[in-house]
């Protein structure tokens, strides 16, 4: 499995995943429960934006002493495409987010603790898709193939059916936590659970934080095969997947405002997926640039936001 990650950059990697969780999560308890602010959103939004382009610089300055310009150009290209890719993807779910705290009315007050819960839960997941997916990748090269097929048929069941909205009560594990758990009905702060008359009960927020995991792994089955269609190097696609998803918290509150101004997104979304589904199933007769990989992606999400606010949304 080749890689450029070297003992050295996985640790310092690690490192600064782990000083910013504290940051965002001591922030978070400093800050106590409260709604969070389109302006407050958009300064944390553009604080973890700079953070991951601060680190794809390091990581470029590093290779170019290392490993050449032309492996740092690469590779700095490689990373921006992919944290592109991700981060748009990332918006998906926060629709999907945004109708599960809907659906079971959670308080903004506590949609930054269950996304905190999210985005940790969703940094495990990935890392161990991503490992178990490079392995394969490395020894099955025609799993590229069976990844690109699955990424053509999202892309074209979204663009048929862009505004599906989740059917929670359909949901198996909804089902199932219905049937085997005693759900009650309500809150009590960010607790999970809560004990009445000697009795145990799962509170709504451990119901929230369960979907909210399992969406993400819906997502990352998605997302995952994504961004090994634009390299196949672990370290690579852990970093802008970590990067993308560690602003999640940020980017869900700057969205979950404006979620209705962008009618037409889902329609880029689509347009990303089936188009990297298509790149990677051409692989062995054309191997994609990354500018133009980069290009397309910007062209269509940038297109479907501006189309939002050209075309109205129809009653």
């Amino acid at each position: 499995m080749h890689t450029i990650g070297t003992p050295g950059l996985w640790s310092a990697f690690g490192l600064l995943v782990v000083v910013a969780l504290i940051i965002d999560f001591v922030v978070l308890r400093a800050g106590g429960a409260h709604k969070v602010s389109y302006k407050e959103a958009a300064l944390w939004s553009v604080a973890w934006i700079a953070l991951a382009m601060l680190f794809n610089l390091g990581l470029w300055y590093w290779l170019d002493g290392h490993g050449g310009s032309q492996v740092a150009d690469e590779t700095a290209l490689q990373f921006l495409t992919g944290y592109v890719v991700e981060k748009a993807l990332a918006i998906d779910n926060i629709f999907v987010f945004l109708l599960i705290f809907t659906r079971f009315g959670v308080s903004p007050e506590l949609q930054q603790r269950a996304l905190m819960v999210g985005i940790l839960g969703a940094i495990v997941l990935r890392a161990i898709l991503i490992f178990i997916g490079a392995a394969l990748i490395a020894r099955y090269h025609w799993i590229l193939y069976l990844f690109g097929a699955f990424l053509v048929y999202t892309g074209i069941k979204m663009i048929r059916a862009p505004n599906d909205e989740a059917d929670f009560e359909a949901n198996p594990l909804m089902r199932w936590m219905r049937g085997h758990l005693r759900l009650s009905n309500e809150y009590h702060g960010s607790a999970l659970t809560v004990v009445k008359d000697g009795v145990r009960w799962f509170t709504p927020m451990f119901v929230v934080i369960a979907l909210l995991a399992v969406t993400d792994v819906i997502f990352a089955v998605d997302s995952i095969p994504a961004i090994f269609a634009i390299t196949e190097d672990p370290f690579i696609v852990l970093t802008s997947n970590v990067f993308a998803v560690l602003g999640l918290r940020a980017l869900f509150f700057l969205i979950a405002g404006m979620a209705e101004r962008f009618h037409l997104l889902n329609y880029g979304l689509a347009g990303v997926l089936t188009f990297i589904g298509l790149k990677m199933l051409i692989v062995d007769v054309w191997k994609v640039p990354i500018g133009l990989s980069l290009g397309m992606v910007a062209l269509l999400i940038g297109g479907s936001l501006v189309a939002s606010r050209l075309i109205p949304r129809p009653d």
